[in-house]
């Protein structure tokens, strides 16, 4: 019982750690390691920057700069094509989801049914 005790006291700290490392991170920052991460599915895919840029409507010197993080000012706009081009949109939900409905609207919903 210990063991299972401290194992959760220290996956909380672990998701802690890193929350409160990306809250410090400048978003250049977390672009940057954007950059990079879409590099890396791109290559994983079997991808080069051009055909990337074909299917994109970007430069390649606009997504190898995003790659290198040499420029951090892509836009989401920019982003989505990026994702799409990598057969990866439906991964922007993750970037926020959807809300569920709160607890006072499904309550007044129920009122209104009665």
């Amino acid at each position: 019982m210990d063991i299972i005790i401290d194992i959760s006291i220290f996956a909380k700290n672990i998701l802690l750690t890193m929350y409160t490392e990306l809250y410090e991170q400048t978003g250049s920052d977390i672009i940057r390691q954007l950059g990079k991460r879409f590099s890396d599915y791109r290559k994983r895919m079997g991808l080069t920057q051009k055909d990337v840029a074909k299917k994109s409507g970007m430069s390649i010197f606009t997504i190898s700069s995003f790659e290198n993080g040499s420029s951090t000012g892509v836009t989401l706009a920019s982003f989505i094509k990026l994702l799409r081009s990598i057969d990866s949109l439906d991964e922007i939900e993750k970037l926020l989801p959807e809300l569920p409905e709160s607890p006072r609207a499904l309550f007044m919903k129920q009122q209104k049914g009665k």
